[in-house]
């Protein structure tokens, strides 16, 4: 079995450096709870990585099919509870694709393929959440 590992390394106050695939990354909490604002908060990270991992599924998907977008975007809405621990109790991600008389089914299938079938962010997640999704269309 495969494994994936992250180590953080605390640096001061509510700031923390991640070594990511050899990335630099840098956390960090508002200064309302003892940060001092100098990278994101873990929780939205979630949502990057699952943007991230769908997004890249669909862009691979789409050329396989010979589809040419101008522009896509994937932006990702999670609900938080209010009490604590604040955790996410759904999500919805929303395809944003710019074109020219793009194929709505060739759109959709390649979404679907990334959630039900490729992304194991969205796999992993599906099994604690639910995750809803869109497709928008803008039109140049």
């Amino acid at each position: 079995m495969a494994t994936e590992k992250v180590k953080i390394k605390w640096l001061e106050n509510m700031a923390f450096s991640a070594n990511v695939n050899g990335h630099e990354l840098m956390l960090d909490a508002s200064g309302k709870v003892g940060g001092e604002d100098r990278g994101p908060r873990p929780k939205p990270l979630l949502l990057v990585s699952l943007a991230g991992c769908t997004g890249m599924d669909v862009v691979s998907i789409l050329k396989k099919m010979r589809v040419e977008v101008k522009g896509f975007n994937v932006v990702v809405e999670g609900e938080l509870t209010e009490e604590h621990p604040k955790q996410f109790t759904g999500m919805h991600v929303i395809y944003e694709f710019t074109g020219n008389n793009l194929p709505l089914e060739k759109l959709q299938k390649a979404v679907s393929l990334s959630e039900e079938r490729y992304c194991g962010i969205s796999a992993t997640l599906r099994k604690a959440l639910g995750i809803t999704s869109e497709i928008k269309i803008v039109e140049e």
